[in-house]
C-alpha cells in the first residue's frame, strides 16, 4: 500500500502557535490585558496621592454605582465584539426597559414581576436585532444604529417628556444598598456572578472558541462546525437582556424612569471594551481587560471630577485614550508583521507562526 503525504504537511509540522512558543511568564504578564490593568494601577496610585478626597471609602462606593450599567453592559458586549460585529442599540434598550419599568409602576404592577417584564423586553429588542443580523442578513452596524433610533423612539413616545419619580423605597435602596459596614454596593455580588457566567462561557466553553472562530474567520468556524448565526442571534439577545437588567438598576439607582436614560451610554460602553484590549476586527479580547478598561475610564472621570474637571474635557480625555488603544494595536502588529518574514519565519532564523 502506497501512502501519499501532502505537499502541504511538512509546513503544517514546522508551524507552531506563536503565542504557546513563549514561557508562561511572557504569555501572562506581557499582554495588552496586563497593561491595562497596569495603567490602571498606576492611576489608581496617582490619584490617591494627588487627589483630595479621592481616598475616601465613600468615593469608591460611588464610582462603582456610577460605573455599574457600563460593566454590566460591557459583559455581552464584548463576545459580540469579539465576533467582529457591534451593538450601538444597548442604551436605548436601557432607556425602553427604564420606561417599561415605571409605565408598569404606575399601573400598580409589584416591580419585581415589572423588572421580569422588562428584561422579557430587552431579550425581544436583543432578537430583533439578531435576527435582521443572522437571518436577514444585513450589517449589524447599520441594524443598530436603526434600532438604537426606534428603541429611544418607543420609549420617549410611551412616557413622553415626563418621568416617573414614586418608587416604593424597598427598592430604590436596594439598588444604593452597601455590602455589611462597607461603602461597596450590593449590586456588584450580581456583576461578579454575572462576570463568572461570561467569563467561563468565553474562555472555558467550546462555545467561547467558537466564539473567536467566528471574529477570526466565519467562513471556516462555519467549515469548522461553528453555528455561526446561531452564535451571533444569541450574543445579540444576551446583550438585549443584560441591557435591560442595566436599565432597572438605572431606574432604581436614580429614581426616575425617563425615555432619554442613559443616552450615549452605548458610546462608554465600546469605548471601555475596546481600551481593554478588544479588537474592533473581532476575534481577540478578554474579559479582564475589559473589566479593567471600563474600571479606568470609571477612575479617571471620577479623580478629574474632584479637581473640578468639566465633563466636556473628560469627554476628550476618554477619546484619546480610546484612539490611542486602537492606534496602538495596530501599531504593535505592524511591527509584528514587519519582524515575522515570508513563511511564518522571523527574521533572524526563528520558526514563527501567527496564531
Amino acid at each position: 500500500m502506497t501512502t501519499t503525504t501532502s505537499p502541504l504537511a511538512p509546513a503544517t509540522a514546522t508551524r507552531v502557535y506563536k503565542d504557546y512558543g513563549q514561557p508562561l511568564w511572557r504569555r501572562v504578564l506581557l499582554t495588552r490585558e496586563m497593561a491595562i490593568i497596569g495603567l490602571l494601577l498606576v492611576v489608581v496610585i496617582v490619584s490617591l496621592i494627588t487627589v483630595k478626597g479621592f481616598s475616601r471609602p465613600v468615593t469608591v462606593g460611588y464610582l462603582l454605582l456610577d460605573v455599574m450599567p457600563i460593566l454590566l453592559i460591557a459583559l455581552p458586549m464584548t463576545l459580540v465584539i469579539i465576533t467582529g460585529e457591534i451593538d450601538l442599540s444597548v442604551a436605548s434598550v436601557v432607556g425602553l426597559s427604564s420606561v417599561t419599568l415605571g409605565i408598569l409602576n404606575q399601573a400598580g404592577v409589584d416591580v419585581g414581576v415589572a423588572a421580569i417584564v422588562c428584561i422579557i423586553v430587552g431579550a425581544l429588542a436583543g432578537a430583533v436585532n439578531g435576527f435582521l443580523i443572522t437571518v436577514v442578513g444585513l450589517p449589524s452596524l447599520a441594524v443598530t444604529i436603526g434600532t438604537l433610533a426606534l428603541y429611544r423612539g418607543l420609549a420617549v413616545g410611551l412616557l413622553g417628556t415626563t418621568a416617573v419619580t414614586e418608587w416604593p423605597e424597598f427598592w430604590t435602596d436596594l439598588a444604593k444598598a452597601k455590602i455589611g459596614g462597607t461603602t461597596i454596593p450590593v449590586v456588584v455580588i450580581l456583576f461578579i456572578v454575572l462576570a463568572i457566567v461570561f467569563a467561563v462561557l468565553l474562555h472555558f466553553t467550546p462555545f467561547g472558541r467558537g466564539i473567536y472562530a467566528i471574529g477570526l474567520s466565519p467562513e471556516a468556524a462555519s467549515f469548522s462546525g461553528v453555528h455561526v448565526n446561531r452564535t451571533k442571534f444569541i450574543l445579540f439577545v444576551l446583550t438585549g437582556t443584560v441591557s435591560a437588567l442595566a436599565g432597572i438598576y438605572y431606574t432604581l439607582r436614580f429614581g426616575s424612569a425617563r425615555g432619554d436614560n442613559a443616552t450615549g451610554l452605548e458610546l462608554q460602553v465600546i469605548a471601555a471594551v475596546l481600551l481593554g484590549g478588544v479588537s474592533i476586527f473581532g476575534g481577540r479580547g478578554a474579559l479582564h481587560g475589559v473589566i479593567a478598561g471600563v474600571l479606568l475610564i470609571g477612575v479617571l472621570s471620577s479623580a478629574l471630577r474632584l479637581v473640578n474637571v468639566t465633563s466636556d474635557v473628560i469627554n476628550i480625555i476618554t477619546g484619546v485614550l480610546l484612539v490611542l488603544s486602537v492606534v496602538a494595536a495596530s501599531f504593535l502588529a505592524w511591527v509584528r508583521k514587519k519582524r515575522i518574514g515570508p513563511g511564518g519565519r522571523k527574521h533572524g532564523g526563528t520558526i514563527a507562526a501567527k496564531a
